[in-house]
């Protein structure tokens, strides 16, 4: 079968991979040169745990090949971005660009796949008034759905393959041609639904997630008024059977998290109160930790703060949404000098992957990001380093007692 991706960011690019390495001719399209480049030499320009040798190997073996345009195939993919826009509303040009670029190409018989996480009605609404235009019907002489992916940055090959999958189709027989293609490489259970319900489904997963996070992040914030340390509240509260309380932090980030509740605020504004609520929570953490760091600092002349991981999660050189690149902004326009450091993170402008240059006469040491590498700092030798021995853990992540040991004044998010 002939299958064409468009689209080969993090999704994008590990699927083609996936349906190539199972028995199927592969044409990945994207408009970035720099990505195309790389894919015709079998090499990646992201990071993500086996996908370069997989690349290697398909690309090796003829059947994935990089393009920048689409081509006639059976099967069409698109996993494009759908960021918002600053008013909070998603933008959807790229999925309306993708889908008008496949008009020349489809045929009778031809099946269109939607990845890209989007508001409910985007396959109806959106995608199948432009396919149409061909003169053929949708759901009739040709199928159309979507197909949500359920994945984490570092373990996306593995869980392509082991997680669940919805298979949601315009009609039955498009969610059964869905169904039927993924069974060539999923594992996992697939179950078949219509196109609205898949759209909803993806988006609420990750808006589940998101309302329980903002719970964390506001009980972290009610514990640091009445001088309760909130990591030891979770802890035991967790001990009950049926509480399962997310981690606080700094903020939220990624394209799934702390996007996704928005569409769903976009399409019904008056009744997702507690959605709206939520994101609003997790997007005030990076000015609350802002507001903590002035504290500690008060009254400290020209103060520089060096931030210690600035992805969205850790091990990994994702930085879409990130609360610290917030978090940096925020700093940064009330005068604080800021230095990043992430050792994931390589060639990005005012990111170092010096730890000793960006500690260098910092009054404040920031956990942002739980990289494992953080997890035993040499506090002896980066207090050296600094005018001022501060450390603030915004993950509950290091052993604060060599830090203390070394002369650092220690601070932790939810603990007065």
């Amino acid at each position: 079968m002939k299958i064409c991706v468009i689209g080969l960011g993090y999704i994008g690019l590990p699927t083609a991979c996936m349906f190539a390495d199972h028995g199927n001719y592969v044409i990945g399209v994207d408009k970035n040169p720099a990505v195309i480049e790389a894919l015709s030499r079998g090499e990646v320009i992201i990071e993500e745990n086996g996908l370069p040798e997989l690349v290697k190997k398909v690309v090796s073996e003829g059947k994935l090949v990089a393009k920048s345009e689409p081509e006639e195939a059976d099967v069409f993919i698109i996993s494009v971005p759908t960021p918002i826009t600053e008013d909070k509303h998603s933008d959807m040009k790229y999925v309306e660009a993708a889908t008008e670029g496949l008009l020349p190409y489809v045929k009778k018989g031809d099946l269109v796949i939607l990845e890209s996480t989007s508001p409910v009605g985007t396959v109806d609404t959106l995608m199948v008034p432009i396919l149409e235009k061909s003169g053929m019907k949708a759901g009739v002489d040709f199928y159309v759905g979507h197909s949500p992916e359920r994945v984490i940055p570092g373990q996306i090959l593995n869980e392509l393959v082991n997680n669940n999958r919805i298979a949601g189709g315009l009609t039955p027989e498009c969610a059964r041609k869905i169904s039927d293609l993924y069974k060539c490489f999923v594992k996992g259970e697939i179950y078949e639904t219509d196109a609205r319900t898949a759209e909803l489904c993806k988006l609420s997963e990750n808006t589940f997630r998101d309302i329980n996070i903002a719970f964390a992040n506001e009980l972290a914030k009610i514990c640091e008024r009445l001088n309760i340390n909130v990591w030891e509240v979770i802890r035991l509260c967790n001990k009950h059977p049926r509480v399962n309380i997310h981690q606080p932090g700094p903020g939220v980030g990624g394209h799934c998290i702390a996007v996704d509740p928005w569409f769903i605020v976009e399409k019904e504004p008056t009744l997702a109160n507690m959605i709206h609520l939520a994101r609003t929570t997790n997007d005030s953490m990076p000015t609350h930790v802002a507001d903590r760091i002035a504290s500690i600092l008060e009254g400290v002349e020209d103060p520089k703060v060096t931030i210690l991981g600035v992805t969205y999660k850790p091990d990994v050189d994702d930085m879409r949404e990130s609360p610290l690149i917030h978090l940096e902004e925020i700093l940064r326009n009330r005068g604080v000098r800021v230095a990043a450091y992430d050792p994931f993170v390589i060639g990005k402008p005012g990111i170092t992957n010096d730890l000793e240059e960006a500690a260098k006469d910092s009054d404040l040491l920031l956990l942002g990001v739980h990289h494992h590498q953080f997890k035993t700092l040499d506090f002896e030798a980066l207090g050296k380093l600094m005018r001022r021995k501060n450390f603030f853990d915004t993950r509950n992540f290091v052993d604060m007692e060599p830090a203390m040991n070394a002369g650092f004044s220690c601070t932790l998010l939810g603990k007065n």
